[in-house]
């Protein structure tokens, strides 16, 4: 049986800052740092210590850092894989939140959503955000081991999870897999049917147990 544990960085800077995140390369706050802890600590409590173990994560510093957190109690170093970064929103990003609000063209309710253009300069579209992410996941998924673990972004999460169940890219025009900052979302593969599972999306029991 195949485990994958995908994890929402916890909080950042630019969530606090009330910044468009994106590619903005933002670092964990101090309560983000302690999120990591609790995500590591309850990884090493759900792993057994004697398995194999695998860990990627996207290279910006938000995900990094909580990929070495849990790399450096799981003693496994962490892969970066920049395919896993969060949807770029281009000259939006590092600005606030304001700013992208003010710009941002909707989606329409009916049409073309996946290649929509949002109206903001170098953004890139859901279809370009979603092919990396499933590219990422495709990789991820042809690697033998039992256990591992993937940092993305809150936003590339909806990918990974229909990369994981095999959905098709051009069934995600309205699909979208929410998990908060700091959540563990459980995926797995029976070894005899091979049939994927979404065991839990979004779990944050682990953050009430924070360290102090």
């Amino acid at each position: 049986m195949r485990t994958v544990y995908v994890i929402a960085h916890p909080e950042s800077t630019h969530h606090v800052e009330g910044l468009v995140g994106g590619w903005y390369d933002s670092q964990l706050t101090s309560a983000g740092l302690r999120a990591a802890d609790a995500i590591a600590d309850a990884l090493r409590a759900r792993i057994a210590m004697q398995v194999d173990v695998e860990l990627f994560a996207s290279d910006l510093r938000r995900a990094a850092r909580t990929a070495t957190v849990i790399g450096n109690v799981l003693q496994v170093p962490p892969v970066l894989d920049p395919r896993l970064r969060e949807k770029s929103y281009g000259e939006a990003e590092g600005k606030p939140r304001e700013w992208l609000d003010r710009r941002f063209v909707r989606p329409p309710v009916l049409g073309e959503r996946m290649r929509h253009d949002e109206g903001i300069s170098g953004s890139e579209t859901i279809a370009a955000f979603a092919q990396r992410v499933y590219a990422a996941m495709d990789a991820i998924r042809q690697r033998d081991c039992d256990h591992q673990i993937v940092v993305p972004h809150g936003g590339a999460i909806t990918f990974v999870v229909a990369a994981w169940t095999m959905l098709p890219i051009e069934a995600l025009g309205y699909a979208r897999f929410h998990a908060a900052p700091g959540s563990i979302t459980e995926l797995r593969e029976d070894d005899y049917f091979h049939n994927r599972q979404v065991v839990r999306l979004g779990d944050t029991r682990h953050l009430s147990r924070e360290r102090l």
